[in-house]
């Protein structure tokens, strides 16, 4: 789980939850400087703006999706929040939901697609929402997020944990939802368009990746299509722990966007696979929470120079000729 919400009493004690310039490589070269106090970054280009949204900081309207612009990828500003609170409809769904967390943001014909998860630190009482745009430009006369409502819950009953949505479009323009924190790992089920959410009559969510080891410390899904494969990003082990975390960022593939995914040596993901591409190094502390766009994946981490406070950073991905990506 993405667990915003510890991190940031730790961050409070520490008063280290500040922007600052970070020295990172991002789109086109350059480094990263401005506001890059971002966790779980989802970045989307249109046009020539880049955006990053990112979960919710409970003293920042009420703890709701925040957003970061960018005219060049490299220099960062704040633009704002999604809400200015957080719909009362989640706190019925999740009582005690202090912020959101994990967002998710693809684009469908004119529509913007902003899916989030609500939930508590350690539960799986857990909602995936959705929000839509038909611009992501704040300056817009026609900007305005529309609560959608719910996409996807999960109960102290269940197996999964609902939270942390990533969204792909398959060969046939079906999209897909993978979720999932700990618990039975990661599970993916059918979305539908226009409307953006779960597809009717679909039964259990289905079963993507599971380290089969106690806690399953593994989530953050998400799928990219690629030269016939799809790729399945993941994040391994603890988060929000400041210079204590463990999170790295693994990545197996599959033919069919439903599975089965395996790592590079061929180990099936559902039995504990996975190839790790990125892991702490230097100040960067626990990097993971990530997505991609193009040939660009955004992820969190904590700085060590700056007593663990979360930055996130912009890091281009290779593609090798066997088709397997890594940092460079």
């Amino acid at each position: 789980m993405r667990r915003f919400q510890a991190l940031l009493g730790c961050l409070l004690l520490l008063g280290v939850l500040t922007a600052a310039p970070s020295a990172n490589a991002g789109p086109g070269g350059g480094e990263l400087t401005g506001d890059l106090t971002a966790h779980d970054p989802a970045l989307i280009r249109d046009g020539g703006q880049w955006y990053v949204f990112s979960t919710g900081d409970e003293r920042i309207a009420g703890g709701t999706i925040e957003l970061r612009k960018s005219g060049d990828g490299r220099q960062w500003s704040f633009a704002g929040t999604v809400f200015d609170r957080i719909p009362s409809w989640l706190s019925s769904e999740v009582p005690g939901v202090s912020n959101l967390w994990a967002p998710e943001v693809v684009k469908h014909g004119n529509t913007f697609y902003l899916y989030y998860a609500a939930s508590t630190f350690g539960s799986n009482r857990s909602v995936i929402a959705l929000a839509t745009n038909t611009t992501l430009d704040p300056g817009n006369p026609a900007y305005r997020w529309v609560d959608r409502g719910l996409v996807q819950r999960s109960a102290t009953t269940d197996d999964y944990n609902a939270i942390d949505p990533g969204v792909i479009t398959d060969g046939q323009g079906t999209p897909w939802l993978a979720f999932g924190s700990f618990w039975s790992g990661i599970r993916m089920i059918r979305l539908q368009w226009p409307s953006g959410l779960a597809a009717p009559n679909q039964g259990t969510p289905l079963r993507l990746a599971d380290r089969r080891v106690p806690p399953n410390a593994i989530e953050a899904p998400y799928v990219v299509s690629r030269g016939g494969w799809y790729y399945l990003f993941v994040s391994f082990d603890f988060c929000c722990r400041g210079t204590e975390s463990t999170y790295k960022i693994a990545v197996g593939r599959s033919r069919s966007v439903t599975g089965p995914y395996s790592d590079q040596a061929g180990k099936p993901m559902l039995e504990g696979g996975g190839t790790v591409i990125l892991s702490s190094a230097g100040r960067k502390i626990g990097p993971g929470g990530q997505s991609v766009s193009g040939n660009w994946l955004a992820h969190h981490y904590y700085d060590a120079d700056a007593n663990g406070a979360v930055r996130f950073d912009i890091r281009q991905l290779s593609w090798g000729s066997d088709g397997w990506p890594s940092i460079r």
